[in-house]
């Protein structure tokens, strides 16, 4: 049986093989293929309950990008994991968190990166969830 430290780390790996693929529709929340595996504010599947505390809020200022999920922190329940990859594929960066940190987290975009992008945010209870943005 596995223990979930051992299913966090898998999980891990997968989303992280996810965001560094260069198939542009990887993340893509109306792709039936990804049906309670992605979840997003407009397909938030089994957790629609958990969509305010659990979708990373995006704010594009520039070339900056803050994100934020509002999500309350504790050793059982907590954010892991921010990424953000553009809509080729490009990996541009994640951050990871412990549940003594606030789930915020910031990147610089490409120098003139207009386009769309994905930003995602994973919790150790409630699964991986996507944020499509443009800038």
């Amino acid at each position: 049986m596995i223990d979930r430290r051992d299913f966090l780390k898998t999980t891990l790996a997968f989303t992280s093989a996810l965001a560094l693929t260069s198939a542009p529709r990887a993340f893509a929340a109306d792709c039936p293929k990804y049906t309670n595996i992605i979840y997003t504010k407009d397909n938030p599947g089994k957790w629609a309950d958990k969509v305010g505390s659990h979708a990373p809020q995006v704010t594009v200022t520039g070339s900056k990008v803050a994100v934020v999920t509002k999500h309350p922190m504790s050793n059982e329940h907590f954010i892991v994991r921010h990424t953000l990859v553009l809509e080729d594929g490009t990996y541009v960066g994640s951050a990871v968190f412990t549940p003594n940190d606030k789930p915020e987290s910031s990147y610089d975009l490409p120098t003139g990166f207009k386009g769309k992008f994905y930003v995602t945010s994973f919790c150790n209870l409630h699964d991986f969830w996507l944020t499509e943005t443009l800038a």
